[in-house]
């Protein structure tokens, strides 16, 4: 019950600053997640509250959607994501080297966005293939942890300058992807009732968060919540590794 408690307050925690900073909800939570209600609780859990939240953004967004990209990213992400989902399977009956490997990837992602930001450049498109190679990783990280929109954000914040565009594309991305996700999370038994009751009070807590942290950000710097981010992610990876 008290670590049900807590992962609540993680959903509400980091989906202000997802709010917030547009970015790093999921790959902030999951860390905490995993180690609070277990990788199979926390993994359908988040994939279905980020689902939620890109309805919500591709509702108020809908006419930016820059098609063209959407299909590419998706087209892409989905060989990335077959295969994270196949790899996913070697981790069964050992958790340990479950959370080691999000760890890492944890650890990566604060370390690329944080010096990212600290460099203050302007993105730049990248080369075809780089950009090919960066949405199969995104796919391949999505499939295992729900946690590919670093990498994803990296690829797109070159492609699409227009703020509605770029929120618009990548939610329709994450519609589609974590539809097939919820769908096979489904297939795979992973909503049992338990974690059904978990999923339908997450969504409440989700709404709220969402409200709070679009209130914050039209008060309180953008810049001190990426750092706290970044800080974050970093503790949360560390933690998955000495666990």
């Amino acid at each position: 019950m008290v670590k049900n408690i807590l992962f609540l307050l993680v959903v509400f925690l980091t989906n202000i600053i997802q709010c917030i900073t547009g970015f790093a909800g999921t790959v902030l939570a999951m860390p905490f997640s995993v180690m609070l209600v277990g990788y199979d609780v926390a993994k359908p859990v988040l994939n279905l509250l980020g689902l939620a939240a890109s309805v919500y953004v591709v509702a108020t967004c809908f006419r930016h959607i820059n098609k063209k990209e959407l299909g590419k990213m998706t087209g892409i992400m989905l060989v990335g994501m077959a295969a994270g989902i196949w790899l996913k399977r070697f981790f069964t009956g050992n958790p340990s080297l479950l959370y080691k490997t999000l760890g890492i990837i944890v650890i990566a992602f604060a370390l690329m966005n944080a010096v990212k930001f600290f460099r203050n450049k302007d993105d730049k498109e990248l080369p075809e293939p780089v950009s090919v190679i960066l949405l199969i990783l995104s796919g391949v990280v999505h499939g295992m942890f729900v946690c590919g929109g670093p990498l994803l954000v990296t690829y797109a914040s070159g492609k699409m300058r227009d703020k509605d565009e770029f929120r618009g594309t990548l939610s329709a991305v994450w519609i589609l992807l974590n539809g097939i996700l919820f769908a096979a999370d489904i297939y795979e038994g992973y909503f049992i009732p338990s974690t059904v009751r978990l999923t339908a009070i997450s969504v409440v807590i989700l709404a709220g968060a969402l409200v709070i942290g679009s209130f914050i950000s039209k008060k309180m710097s953008r810049k001190v919540f990426l750092i706290l981010t970044y800080i974050l992610m970093l503790i949360s990876g560390a933690s998955l590794l000495i666990k």
